[in-house]
């Protein structure tokens, strides 16, 4: 079993920056791939960015550039920092690994780009 919390959204004017965090529970989170998607009214979820148990890194091309994912085996924590913040950038980011073919699920974070 795998609990997954994010943090760290809010509200950002356009051309900002964020942080967000995910802490996911248990010993073997090195050894597994984690994601960051995310969910925008009225459209469906799609990836982000996701980062390998090696730190292999692969981004959607509407954030690459903009975004770096990153993780801390040590701390059990993936980040995902956003640069120059767009307004279709608001949506509710999720975290998610997927272990012994199991999808788990943080609950989300909202992210609300606007001025």
């Amino acid at each position: 079993q795998v609990h997954l919390a994010e943090s760290g959204g809010g509200l950002v004017q356009p051309g900002g920056s964020l942080r967000l965090s995910c802490f996911a529970s248990g010993s073997i989170f090195s050894t597994y791939t984690m994601a960051w998607y995310r969910q925008a009214p009225g459209k469906e979820r799609e990836l982000v960015a996701d980062i390998t148990s090696v730190g292999s890194t692969h981004y959607a091309g509407a954030v690459k550039g903009r975004c770096t994912i990153s993780r801390d085996n040590a701390k059990n924590t993936v980040y995902l920092q956003m640069n120059s913040l767009r307004p279709e950038d608001t949506a509710v980011y999720y975290c998610n690994t997927a272990m012994y073919g199991v999808d788990y699920w943080g609950r989300g974070t909202l992210v609300t780009v606007s001025s």
